[in-house]
């Protein structure tokens, strides 16, 4: 997985357990792919700063996702209902496969 989506996927899962300051930088440079420049300068601290918050935040949630696992079992649920999906499309009694996408769907939805 390449490092820029796992760290929107661990953001997804314990962005809330960062401190505010943590949660919006680390967004900005992962989510909203801006550079340390141009996240530093609106916020009036220096590149350096911006980094070392990131590089903080980076290590704070690959721990989480190690004491807690939520963002590998996240992908092994989706996988999960991929494969169900997969699996319902070749049942031919349409009522049944409408009924178990539409609840793939009310799952998928919970993630």
């Amino acid at each position: 997985m390449a490092k820029e989506l796992k760290f929107v996927l661990l953001l997804d899962c314990y962005g809330e357990l960062l401190t505010e300051r943590q949660r919006n930088v680390t967004e900005l440079y992962y989510c909203e792919d801006l550079s340390l420049s141009e996240i530093s300068e609106p916020l009036g601290i220096t590149r350096q700063s911006v980094r070392d918050l990131i590089k903080r935040s980076e290590q704070l949630l690959l721990h989480y996702e190690e004491k807690l696992g939520f963002a590998e079992r996240l992908g092994k649920m989706r996988d999960c209902f991929r494969n169900i999906e997969a699996a319902a499309s070749g049942i031919q009694d349409r009522d049944i496969r409408d009924s178990i996408i539409t609840e793939i769907n009310k799952g998928s939805a919970l993630l």
